[in-house]
């Protein structure tokens, strides 16, 4: 299992959220936002202290946390059903897979927009989330 701490105002992000609970089959991941207590508990908790809002974090269980292009690419292998056919996209340089990652990631409100408050969980997707 592992967690994921997000963006929660950003519309982006959201999506993200939404895709990986869908396909997520086994249950695997649970949710935070980064804004919330419970995001900022599990940052320091981990450690992580200098990581704004503008970056993905992927806590594995009993492994060190990953942001930005490498936190994607290592959900996607923990997702499997295909979608592990990216991880080998590690391999990049982290400056370049980096690189684009936080230019999708300043320009992101402005592409897809952003919320006034945080995604609040539907009633199927609570059990995902970490409160």
């Amino acid at each position: 299992m592992g967690i994921i701490l997000f963006d929660g105002v950003c519309n982006l992000c959201n999506g993200a959220v939404r895709f990986i609970i869908k396909r997520d089959r086994f249950g695997k991941f649970r949710f935070a936002s980064l804004q919330s207590d419970a995001g900022r508990a599990l940052l320091e908790r981990n450690g992580v202290t200098h990581w704004g809002t503008d970056s993905i974090v992927f806590i594995p269980q009993q492994r060190d946390a990953f942001r930005e292009s490498s936190a994607v690419l290592y959900i996607l292998k923990e997702l499997g059903q295909g979608w592990q056919l990216f991880f080998p996209l590690i391999h990049i340089p982290t400056f370049l897979r980096d690189g684009i990652y936080r230019f999708i990631a300043r320009n992101r409100y402005r592409w897809f927009g952003k919320k006034e408050k945080c995604m609040l969980p539907s009633d199927t997707t609570r059990s995902h989330f970490i409160e």
